[in-house]
């Protein structure tokens, strides 16, 4: 068990320390970023096309990195803006 303020000292302990903050495949997607409001997460080996997620408040969507587009989800028109500004900067990265 990982005690607060210890470092992980062995790697069954890191991996544990990994799981618990969210970074396995049954956990939630793993948050890339955060701006007025809206999250995105991005799961790798998510099924296709790649997409992220875009979360607004109680509102999902999901975007086609490749494209661009709202391919799935409701998002108010000024967020749906936002995440597509932010996309067309980082869509290389994606």
């Amino acid at each position: 068990m990982i005690m607060p303020n210890k470092r992980p000292s062995s790697d069954a302990e890191r991996r544990g320390l990994a799981m618990t903050l969210g970074t396995t495949r049954h956990s939630p997607m793993p948050e890339i970023t955060r701006f007025y409001g809206i999250i995105i997460k991005l799961f790798f080996g998510d099924h296709p096309p790649p997409h992220f997620h875009a979360v607004y408040g109680e509102r999902n969507a999901l975007f086609d990195i490749e494209t661009l587009e709202m391919i799935e989800g409701d998002l108010p028109p000024r967020a749906k803006k936002l995440v597509s500004e932010w996309a067309t900067e980082y869509q290389a990265d994606l």
